[in-house]
């Protein structure tokens, strides 16, 4: 949002040794280095750190459940090394220099998470990483007005595994989804899942899901692990943490220490209680596959009333109004009591029901919403970033 440049001059003031500046005009002091790109800078610096000191590195990506699995991840291997994460969705062309420059000599192990809206970024997020295993998570319709359409979302996220091959490097599949099984099958690959379901011959973990009631409980090696994650679509995202924590050797009781020891934060699967009432708060983020698996997984809940306040998701591209009418539709279907739902997209639904409600600004659903009063109820709030829908807090 600013010119870094500006600030150059400040920084070196408040105790910097040195400033990167890529505009001569403020270069003011001899402790200003001038280059073309402050910013390639930045990426070059981090592959010469990260390739000095040598420590293995397990990069992910994926359309949902980049964040929780890697920290899934990283309370597992952090259970056995000195492990370096990337800070909360730290995961773009800034964020993963950032995450590799604070590695040193101290760090075992590195996860690295990799975001990408355009065809060619996780291809350029590998050149700056190099890593030497990779995972990813799913692929869904997300990002669609970068990616164009869901193959391209898969051809996208697949560049990693293009990168790995080509270095001879090791790739985690879930075996589940025949999209990564197809496009692994020459790879060196470890199998999450079933492996003999899979007609793999590759070695892996087998692991089951036992129930999300509302926690999701997992089988893995003979032990029972009960997490504080709701929704079943977590299950795929604990498998991963508890089978690279297998590859990776950490023992059986220190994988579910790692797993169940995760509560999760930043309106991402949060459980709420705020009197009789339960609250899921998922308002980090949303898109037509995250909205599907939030959606049945509160038709599920036994609960005794149950309410959805959605939002807008963005980003979805040429679909969106076709996407949004869907999402009113399976919502409708389901036996949820009450249906609120919110932003520009949502109103210009074309559906007529009793248990739902339009409103295109936040705004004009608060002063609704306000007003009643609810007990003994458990909500799901979701919507995309942009509508900051943790508001909802505030009024219950």
């Amino acid at each position: 949002n600013f010119d870094g440049n500006v600030y150059a001059s400040d920084a070196l003031d408040k105790g910097a040794a040195y400033a990167v500046i890529d505009d001569e005009k403020f270069k003011t002091d001899d402790r200003m280095i001038l280059v073309d790109d402050a910013l390639k800078v930045l990426q070059n610096l981090a592959t010469y750190h990260r390739r000095k000191l040598g420590v293995p590195i397990l990069a992910l990506t994926g359309s949902n459940g980049k964040t929780t699995t890697k920290e899934l991840i990283y309370g597992v291997l952090s259970q056995k090394y000195r492990c370096r994460a990337t800070q909360g969705n730290y995961n773009n062309h800034i964020g993963v220099p950032l995450t590799l420059l604070q590695m040193d000599e101290s760090t075992e192990f590195g996860v690295v998470e990799m975001g990408a809206n355009n065809p060619g970024e996780i291809a350029a997020l590998c050149d700056i990483a190099y890593p030497d295993y990779g995972y990813i998570t799913n692929f869904g319709r997300v990002h669609l007005e970068g990616f164009g359409s869901l193959q391209g979302v898969i051809e996208g996220k697949t560049e990693m595994y293009r990168h790995l091959a080509a270095h001879d490097k090791t790739v985690f599949v879930n075996a589940p989804d025949p999209v990564q099984m197809e496009r692994t099958a020459s790879m060196k690959r470890y199998v999450i899942g079933n492996v003999k379901e899979s007609g793999a011959d590759d070695p892996g973990c087998n692991v089951r899901f036992i129930d999300a009631d509302p926690f999701v409980r997992m089988g893995f090696e003979g032990l029972e692990i009960r997490s504080d994650l709701i929704g079943a679509y977590n299950y795929q995202n604990m498998a991963a943490a508890a089978c690279i924590g297998k590859y990776f050797e950490v023992n059986m009781e220190d994988i579910a220490k790692g797993i169940e020891s995760y509560r999760p934060s930043n309106n991402r699967s949060q459980v709420i209680q705020r009197g009789s009432n339960t609250i899921i708060l998922d308002a980090y983020n949303a898109n037509p596959n995250s909205m599907e698996a939030a959606i049945a997984n509160l038709k599920g809940l036994g609960a005794k009333k149950k309410v959805a306040v959605l939002g807008d998701m963005f980003e979805v591209g040429a679909d969106s109004a076709m996407e949004h009418q869907k999402i009113a539709e399976l919502i409708d279907s389901t036996n949820v009591d009450a249906i609120y739902l919110i932003g520009e997209n949502f109103a210009e639904v074309a559906l007529e029901s009793d248990r739902v409600k339009y409103f295109p600004k936040y705004e004009d659903f608060a002063d609704h919403f306000a007003a009643l009063d609810f007990e003994n109820s458990t909500f799901l709030i979701k919507a995309s970033r942009g509508m900051a829908l943790e508001r909802v807090l505030e009024l219950l």
